[in-house]
């Protein structure tokens, strides 16, 4: 079974929740699971698979705990060549154009540092769904079977 480092971005606990029901399903899979809410280059590094759960703030922003990483990520530039990625996004729709744009961009980051997507991010509209595990949970699954 896989090892999985779950990245949180949060502002209001939303996704500090979620990303705990992440970790408690892929423990349950057989997985290893850690839960970081701010992380730091050198975990992203020695991490395999990697997880980002974040909500979005702001125009779009990543959450203040989150920022600094993605930051790190984007200037240092470390090569993510191997390691298997997934991004959930939470967000609300009628932001427009800004919805879960926290995701959409650690999304962009990671590819633009050659990580593998085992599937492409996962965007939940808290205007939708009031509890994201509803939408979380399959696409969990799925993406776990990349592991």
């Amino acid at each position: 079974m896989a090892v999985v480092s779950i990245f949180v971005g949060s502002m209001y606990g939303n996704a500090d929740n979620l990303a705990a029901e992440v970790k408690k399903s892929l423990v349950a899979q057989g997985h290893e699971a850690e839960v970081f809410d701010s992380g730091a280059l050198k975990q992203v590094k020695q991490a395999d698979n990697i997880l980002f759960v974040s909500s979005t703030t702001g125009a779009g922003d990543i959450p203040d705990n989150l920022e600094p990483l993605i930051t790190q990520m984007q200037s240092k530039s470390p090569m993510l060549t191997g390691k298997k990625v997934g991004v959930i996004a939470l967000g609300d729709r009628s932001y427009g154009e800004t919805f879960c744009g926290a995701g959409k961009h650690i999304e962009q980051v990671v590819k633009e540092l050659n990580a593998t997507v085992l599937k492409p991010r996962l965007d939940v509209d808290a205007g939708e769904y009031f509890e994201p595990w509803e939408p979380v949970e399959p696409w969990l699954k799925s993406w776990q079977q990349g592991l």
